[in-house]
Parts: structure tokens; C-alpha cells; sequence
């Protein structure tokens, strides 16, 4: 059992030495407001990390996520300019984070094009397509229901974080539990023994990308409305941070490997780093160089693991 989870004990017990050089020589690192505030900015990053885990238990990969993420949350902005309640804006939202992601997964399973080709191609066309429709102005003059929903600002953060579990919660309950979960796991591992063994392979590599969809409209929803305005830069490099999040926590990036509560850890041990070298008076430019490294170590860490099977 201990080696089946190795990688989220090993991240887990990292996370716990991080916690406690930052008690002994940044105590102000555990403010109240400082900690809920860490809490809210990862929780879209969590929703985010579960749609990656999905893709890459799957054995493919999604690096338009920061672009769909863009898209997403200025059509939802949008959207609520133009007077519509937000019960209506989240449904068109989430809808159109649906056929982003089916457009990947319709070109991946079905055209048997390579994943990482066509979701670099899509990160472009969505960018530029949202730069060229946009020409670079925020959506601004957001009517007070989008912000934090038209609730408080503690509730809205309460819910955001809400939200962000019970999604966790619910994907964690259905990979172990239900047949579609094992259906990811058994295509990643095997595509053709999946095959044989009565799974449709090109259906379920369709289904994660469209689920990635809808989760990486559904976060940026959930990071919109914590501002007054929507930025068209919304997302820039979320791909490297959730990528980087989902490796860490054990995810393989070979595919059929993993744990969601690893990408869980992942998310949280990276959405502290950035804080954390503010606080220990760290250039907080490392951050990302720090995300690059530890995907380049998931990544060799699990070769070394293949190739030791």
C-alpha cells in the first residue's frame, strides 16, 4: 500500500516540511487573511488540476487550458454585462467550456491526431481569436451580481472554496467507485487491452477533454467573479502550474497512474511556493523557474519508475 502511494506520501511530507520552515522563520505566513486568500486564489487551480488528472490518467494532455481559462471567463463576464442572471451566464459558460474542450477531444479520438499538437495549436487559435475580437480591453462595468455572485465578499470566498471541494470530492468518489473511473484509468494503461476488454478508448479520450472543458470554465468562473473586471491576460501560464501541480502529485504523465488526492497535495504545495519565497525574501521570479523543475523531476521520476517495473 505504501508504495502504491509513494509519490503523494513523498509530496505530502514535502508540504509538511515547507509548512514548518515557513512556522519557524515566517510565522507572518500564517495570518488568517493571508491563508483564506491562499485558499481562494488555488481553489480554481484545484478545479482546474481535476480535469488535468482526468486528461492525463487518460494518457493525453491539454496545454489550451490557460486559453479556454481566458475565454471562459470573459464570456462570462460578458455575459453578465449584458444583464443576464447568473444562474443563466454560469450554464452558457460552462457550455462553452464544453465545446472548447470536445473541439480538442473531437480532434484527439477521433482524427488520431497527438494531444499535445493539437491543444498547442488550440492555445493559439483561442488566444488570438479572443485578442482579435477583444482587441485587449478588459470587460469592464460588471454589474454587483457578478461579483462574488452578489453576495458578501466572505461568502462568496467561502463558496468558491465550496465549490472547488465538492467538485474534488465528487470526481475523487467516482475514479475509485464507478466504472467510468476505472474506464479512464484502463484506457490510460492500455488503450487497446481497453479495447478488448469492452471500453470504447476514443469515447473516453472525447469525454476528458470535454469534462476538462467544463472544469476550466467552471474555475474560471470561480476566479472571475473575485474581481471588479475581467483581464484578457486572464489565465496566462495556468497551463505550467496545473501541469506542474498534476505531475508532482503523482499523476504519470505515461497515463493510468495516479490519484486525485495526489494532484490535491500537488496543488497545494505549489500554490505555496510563490507566497512562500515572498516571505522568506525570496526573488518571487523563482516561481515559475521552481514549476519547470519539478515537472522536469515528476517526469523523470516516473521513467526511472517504468524503468525499474
Amino acid at each position: 500500500m505504501t508504495q502504491a502511494y509513494r509519490r503523494e506520501i513523498s509530496v505530502a511530507l514535502a508540504l509538511a516540511v515547507l509548512l514548518i520552515l515557513l512556522r519557524i522563520f515566517a510565522p507572518a505566513f500564517y495570518n488568517g487573511d493571508q491563508i483564506r486568500a491562499r485558499l481562494v486564489e488555488n481553489a480554481p487551480v484545484l478545479i482546474a488540476a481535476i480535469g488535468m488528472s482526468l486528461v492525463i490518467l487518460a494518457r493525453q494532455i491539454d496545454i489550451s487550458i490557460g486559453s479556454q481559462f481566458c475565454i471562459a471567463g470573459m464570456i462570462a463576464g460578458a455575459l453578465a454585462k449584458s444583464g443576464l442572471p447568473m444562474p443563466l451566464v454560469t450554464l452558457i459558460t460552462l457550455a462553452a467550456g464544453a465545446v472548447m474542450g470536445s473541439a480538442n477531444g473531437a480532434l484527439v479520438a477521433f482524427l488520431n491526431l497527438p494531444s499535445i499538437v493539437v491543444t498547442l495549436a488550440t492555445m493559439v487559435i483561442f488566444r488570438q481569436s479572443l485578442a482579435w475580437k477583444t482587441e485587449g480591453e478588459f470587460v469592464r462595468n460588471l454589474p454587483p451580481g457578478f461579483q462574488w455572485f452578489g453576495l458578501s465578499q466572505t461568502a462568496g470566498q467561502r463558496l468558491i472554496v465550496a465549490v472547488a471541494l465538492l467538485i474534488f470530492a465528487f470526481f475523487a468518489w467516482s475514479m475509485c467507485n464507478l466504472s467510468a473511473g476505472r474506464a479512464i484509468y484502463a484506457t490510460g494503461s492500455d488503450a487497446e487491452a481497453a479495447r478488448l476488454a469492452g471500453i470504447r478508448p476514443r469515447r473516453v479520450t472525447f469525454v476528458v477533454f470535454t469534462i476538462m472543458g467544463m472544469l476550466t470554465a467552471v474555475a474560471a468562473l470561480m476566479s472571475a467573479i473575485r474581481f471588479a473586471d475581467v483581464d484578457p491576460n486572464f489565465g496566462t501560464g495556468l497551463e505550467l502550474q496545473v501541469i506542474a501541480a498534476v505531475v508532482v502529485g503523482g499523476i504519470a504523465i505515461s497515463g493510468g497512474r495516479g490519484t486525485l488526492v495526489g494532484s490535491l497535495i500537488g496543488v497545494a504545495l505549489l500554490g505555496i511556493i510563490g507566497p512562500a519565497l515572498v516571505h522568506l525574501k525570496t526573488q518571487a521570479y523563482w516561481e515559475k523557474a521552481i514549476q519547470g523543475a519539478i515537472i522536469l523531476l515528476a517526469v523523470a521520476s516516473d521513467a526511472i519508475y517504468e524503468r525499474e517495473r
